[in-house]
C-alpha cells in the first residue's frame, strides 16, 4: 500500500482524517509517519488540540497494522482496544506522528494467533512531534479480528 493509497483509504473510511487534513508522509511495513497542519487542529491556546494529537498517533498506529495485514485473507477488522497519551510539551505548528514497529514484536506469533483464534493483539507506541520537539508520547494496544 502505497502512502498515496493509504491517505485515500484514511479520507474515505475514517472522515476525522480528512477534517484534520491528514498527511500520510511514509507508510512501510516499518514506519508509519503522518503530518497535520495546526489550522484545522487548533485548540483555545493557539497550539495543537490534545485530541488532535491523540488521534493522529491514533491513526499511526492503525495504519501501520493496517499496512502489515495488507493481503491478509480474511481482511482482519482492526480495532484499538486501549490507548495512553503522555502530553509533553505544547505542539506550536504542524503535528507529525511517528510510529515504528517494534523489533521485539512476535509477528509470527501475531500472524498464528489472527490465523488460529481469529484474533491477535500487538502493542505499538508513536511520538507525536512539533517540529523538533517532542509533544506527546502515545502507547496503544491493537487487535485484529476476523
Amino acid at each position: 500500500m502505497t502512502p498515496s493509497e493509504l491517505q485515500t483509504y484514511l479520507h474515505t473510511h475514517i472522515p476525522l482524517s480528512k477534517a484534520m487534513q491528514v498527511e500520510v508522509v511514509q507508510a512501510t511495513p516499518d514506519i508509519i509517519e503522518l503530518a497535520a497542519p495546526l489550522a484545522p487542529n487548533i485548540n483555545h491556546r493557539g497550539t495543537a488540540f490534545g485530541g488532535s494529537i491523540s488521534t493522529l498517533a491514533t491513526l499511526a498506529c492503525w495504519s501501520l497494522l493496517r499496512v502489515r495485514t495488507d493481503g491478509l485473507q480474511p481482511a482482519p477488522h482492526l480495532v484499538v482496544r486501549r490507548n495512553n497519551v503522555e502530553y509533553i510539551a505544547p505542539a506550536q505548528g504542524e503535528i507529525r506522528a511517528i510510529v515504528r514497529f517494534p523489533t521485539e514484536t512476535d509477528w509470527a506469533g501475531f500472524l498464528a494467533a489472527y490465523a488460529g483464534k481469529g484474533r491477535a493483539r500487538v502493542k505499538l507506541d508513536a511520538e507525536v512531534l512539533a517540529g523538533d520537539t517532542i509533544a506527546a508520547h502515545f502507547h496503544g494496544e491493537f487487535v485484529a479480528m476476523r
